[in-house]
């Protein structure tokens, strides 16, 4: 059984950077935090464990000598391709970070389960992770109902309601109004020649480009800001509203037979629920959480969000998350050590490495 006390790792890995956290358990001082705004490279293998490990392994040990600790108990590493593209990641980081950090628990996870984490714990219910892309993933805590996921297909064939989603969508409109087409937005289409220039020259602009989702992502902050005044901006925030909480609905864990009490006696187990509570016994309640960078968009997203949840979730509890993947992160490593996990092992979701 691994010791109840120690040091845990927490390691998020994306698009925008990398971002390690070392935290001491029980808790006595804060986190301790490091991050990078390069992310791992990605080759024919998919992403480059070794690359990664270039960066975690000398913030860790930085983090390490910081906090007077030698070695870390538990890591969790959380990065974004894990599921498609993690197969050099989970292949090398576990000798490696045992090696280098002594590490005894590793959990290897997918953004999606850490951004879960970070959003709502250890609790059932179903997150959101919305940015330039977007992805579903819900639990009932159970291992027979595992991680249920929707979505995350990139932007060519889905992330709907994403940030890219909501931009193309614009620039679509944007387009349509030069031409003279039905559907078109003068006032998008102003936005988009202030924004690229002339709108004959974005397609050769655009297309070429490796990071095509995060410019066509970077137009959805024009799409919120003419939403007010412009019904084509305003109906297509309404339908990313909609693409995203039939994500939510999608991986809420369903009713079935004879799982209610199990489900109520994990809440129990992790004190999240009273016996007498009757909430988590009737199976078709949960907590739901939209997390990502895709919330600053305010109000012209948010409230028509809150209209497509409750419509299509009438039961759920919208919440707002807790923290971010990092945060998901910490939560799953002081879990492992602590032999508290109730978060479901289910590769390529969640792998646990002993």
């Amino acid at each position: 059984m691994s010791p109840a006390t120690g040091h845990v790792l927490g390691v998020d890995s994306g698009g925008s950077g990398i971002r390690v956290a070392l935290r001491a358990v029980p808790a006595g001082s804060p986190d301790l935090a490091w991050s990078s705004s390069v992310p791992a490279a990605v080759g024919e293998q998919g992403i480059d464990a070794r690359d990664l490990l270039g960066q975690v392994l000398p913030a860790a040990r930085s983090l390490l000598a910081r906090a007077g600790a030698q070695h870390c108990e538990a890591v969790c590493v959380g990065a974004a391709g894990m599921v498609s593209l993690g197969a050099d990641l989970r292949a090398v980081l576990p000798p490696a970070l045992r090696e280098a950090l002594g590490a005894r628990r590793l959990a290897l996870a997918a953004d999606a389960v850490t951004a879960y984490a970070g959003a709502l714990g250890q609790r059932p219910g179903a997150v959101v992770a919305a940015g330039t892309g977007l992805i579903a993933v819900g639990t009932d805590l159970t291992a027979e109902g595992g991680w249920r996921r929707a979505d995350g297909w990139g932007h060519l064939l889905g992330d709907c309601g994403s940030g890219a989603w909501i931009g193309r969508a614009g620039l679509e409109a944007a387009m349509r109004a030069y031409d003279g087409r039905a559907g078109g937005s003068h006032a998008l289409l102003e936005r988009l020649q202030a924004v690229f220039g002339p709108p004959p020259e974005l397609p050769a602009a655009l297309y070429p480009r490796a990071d095509r989702p995060a410019v066509l992502a970077s137009f959805a902050p024009e799409v919120s800001r003419c939403a007010p005044a412009d019904p084509v901006a305003a109906g297509i925030l309404r339908r990313a509203a909609r693409h995203i909480a039939e994500a939510a609905a999608a991986v809420c864990p369903p009713p079935r037979p004879g799982r209610e009490a199990t489900r109520a006696a994990v809440g129990r187990q992790a004190g999240l629920v009273d016996p007498a509570d009757e909430v988590y016994g009737t199976g078709d309640a949960y907590d739901v959480a939209v997390t990502g960078g895709l919330l600053r968009m305010g109000a012209p997203l948010l409230a028509p969000l809150r209209e497509e949840l409750q419509l299509q979730l009438p039961r759920a509890r919208p919440v707002a998350a807790a923290g971010e993947p990092l945060d998901g992160a910490l939560c799953v490593a002081e879990a492992l050590l602590t032999d508290s996990l109730l978060l479901p092992a289910d590769p390529p979701m969640l792998r646990i490495v002993c």
